[in-house]
């Protein structure tokens, strides 16, 4: 994978102590998203990935909201569509939804019901995985619609938080990690 080109990218993650809260070290892509040649490196280094993992994904869904950024681009460059997983209340017509619980609360996702037909092969993306919370809600809406998650895929794995351990079976794979 070019030890290189992955220490252009990990260099434009900027770590902010004490955010959102005290005791939190956020690690910020805004960075990354800046510098043209660091965002072009990381869409090549998931589409490497993928063009190496999977023979045939029909649909990229990313999470709301910086799962935007990454998961349309990445699409464009594999020739396949992008679909939207929302905070509830931000899709219009027929939707699922599911619940799950946030380290401060609860907060639900939707996806549009015709989003992906049954059996579509789907990746979903998103920029970090903390506890896996989101990314477990967005797995399920996918189960919901009888589509097969063939991985999850983010750019930023927090370790110490565990969250790919809420993902059970489901593939998953980080480009950063972090502990």
């Amino acid at each position: 994978m070019g030890e290189e080109r992955l220490r252009l990218v990990r260099d434009r993650v900027r770590p902010f102590p004490d955010f959102p809260v005290p005791g939190v070290l956020f690690r910020d892509i805004s960075p990354l998203l800046k510098d043209p040649v660091a965002f072009r490196t990381l869409i090549d280094l998931l589409e490497d990935h993928l063009r190496a993992s999977f023979p045939k994904i029909d649909y990229i869904a990313g999470l709301d909201s910086r799962g935007f950024l990454i998961g349309p681009p990445l699409a464009q460059r594999l020739g396949i569509g992008f679909v939207l997983i929302r905070k509830k209340g931000k899709l219009p017509g027929p939707t699922e939804s599911v619940s799950y619980a946030l380290e401060y609360g609860k907060a639900e996702l939707e996806i549009q019901s015709d989003a992906v037909e049954p059996g579509q092969k789907v990746v979903i993306v998103d920029d970090l995985l903390a506890t896996g919370g989101t990314m477990s809600a967005a797995c399920e809406l996918m189960k919901r619609l009888k589509a097969e998650v063939l991985e999850c895929l983010v750019v930023i794995e927090l370790k110490f938080l565990k969250g790919s351990e809420k993902l059970k079976s489901v593939p998953f794979y980080s480009l950063l990690q972090f502990d």
